[in-house]
């Protein structure tokens, strides 16, 4: 396949394109600065591209048979950047025809298994309360997705850990893994390849967790 991947600097999108890379997909890692990015690979096109400026991303998914998104607050601070960066993907996605968009949210954001136990919807909370503005600008992305033409997927992972791709949780469409607390940047982005291909995810948000 022929895979685009935004905020490809970060944890889970360097992932993203390490992976495609190994699975012998042709990718297109979309970065601001070149030389924060240190992946190579004979099918890897690296493109520096303006994330405010829609057009300019144009050329980027031109073509492209699935677009994934690691884009996102990387600090409190730093909320809102998810609405406004995923709106420019989502303009340049449309303008282009093409269809299939992955991107990262969070699991506070979906619902939550309604027999949790009182200590996670407690831990819930607390999170919620702490980080409550990114979890906004998170719900307020997924909302644009919905809003959109194209066929989403919100991956919404707990607490983030880098460790080594495992291949080994668990994921819920529509919902969250019970009592799922913790799940590595490698196996999100294994689950987000994974998803790109099944029906059964698009516009809905899918919980992935250990």
């Amino acid at each position: 396949m022929k895979l685009t991947v935004f905020g490809a600097t970060g944890g889970i999108g360097q992932e993203v394109v390490k992976q495609a890379l190994a699975a012998g997909h042709e990718v297109t890692a979309v970065v601001r600065d070149p030389a924060r990015f240190s992946v190579t690979g004979e099918r890897l096109e690296v493109f520096r591209g303006d994330l405010r400026d829609p057009e300019s991303l144009r050329p980027a998914v031109a073509g492209r048979d699935a677009v994934l998104s690691g884009l996102g607050a990387r600090k409190k601070a730093d909320a809102g950047i998810a609405t406004e960066l995923t709106r420019s993907v989502l303009k340049a996605m449309e303008a282009e025809g093409v269809r299939r968009l992955l991107v990262v949210s969070a699991g506070p954001v979906g619902p939550q298994p309604a027999d949790s136990p009182f200590a996670d919807r407690v831990m819930m909370k607390l999170v919620g309360s702490i980080l409550k503005a990114v979890y906004v600008d998170l719900a307020a992305m997924e909302a644009e997705l919905a809003a959109s033409a194209t066929d989403w997927t919100s991956v919404r992972p707990p607490r983030l850990q880098d460790k080594p791709l495992t291949g080994s949780y668990r994921t819920v469409v529509g919902g969250f893994p019970r009592s799922g607390r913790f799940i590595s940047r490698a196996d999100v982005a294994h689950a987000m390849l994974a998803m790109v291909d099944d029906p059964a995810t698009v516009k809905q948000g899918v919980g992935v967790a250990y």
